[in-house]
């Protein structure tokens, strides 16, 4: 059994108040977008499988400034906070986090095969943005100039790697969290996820030698994490 992860089955916002002072070295996480009203149901087709357009219930209702608080407070001076964000709420996330941090710069993924349009009513959602804030004297493990563009190209999420049942609607692929914790974070560090979904950030973690503390409301979700970490 892997001793390096700590998961629970809770509310983050209420379990963070526990979490010892400048105990994390990296806060990497993926938070609701608050895209739910946006959500015009899924696609269906004859003659393929439904395209997922349908935005999860918990898709709403976050404001990074709840968090704020507590995520200077558990995170170490030399930390980093990197956090999956959308174009609807990357400003507020500028808002609360740009006064406070030394540095604050966000980081494309480019999906290479996207959730097409067949009306070619508009651009594929092909980028999806990660926000990310750090002081002086964070860890980068850059070794050229090339390794350090903010831009990350991979397909999404797509089998074996994304689970069936339960199947997660913003999975992330785990080359693409090992690539960013590689360079964000040295072996041993703890990198902590307050919205774990099925645990992606935690296999990622673990395949790279770091720590992990993961927190997860949904208990199925949970669950899955729990199934999947435990196989490392």
């Amino acid at each position: 059994m892997n001793n390096n992860y700590r998961i629970f089955n809770k509310d983050s916002l209420e379990y963070i108040k526990t979490m010892r002072t400048n105990s994390v070295d990296f806060i990497f996480t993926d938070p609701p977008y608050n895209l739910n009203k946006y959500s015009t149901g899924n696609i269906k087709f004859s003659h393929r499988s439904d395209i997922n357009n349908d935005i999860a219930d918990w898709d709403k209702d976050f404001d990074p400034l709840d968090y704020k608080e507590e995520f200077l407070r558990i995170l170490k001076p030399n930390g980093n906070l990197f956090t999956f964000t959308s174009y609807n709420t990357i400003g507020r996330w500028h808002e609360v986090y740009d006064p406070i941090f030394d540095t604050f710069q966000f980081f494309i993924w480019h999906k290479t095969n996207p959730t097409p349009k067949f009306m070619k009513a508009g651009f594929l959602n092909s980028c999806e943005m990660i926000a990310c804030m750090w002081n002086k004297g964070h860890t980068w493990n850059f070794g050229k100039q090339n390794e350090m563009h903010n831009f990350f190209e991979s397909p999404i999420c797509m089998k074996p790697e994304r689970l069936k049942d339960p199947k997660h609607p913003t999975q992330k692929p785990v080359k693409l969290l090992k690539h960013i914790i590689q360079m964000a974070t040295n072996e041993n560090e703890v990198i902590f996820d307050p919205f774990m979904g099925v645990g992606s950030t935690g296999v990622a973690s673990l395949e790279l030698n770091r720590k992990f503390i993961g927190i997860e409301i949904d208990e199925i979700y949970f669950k899955a994490s729990e199934k999947r970490l435990a196989l490392l």
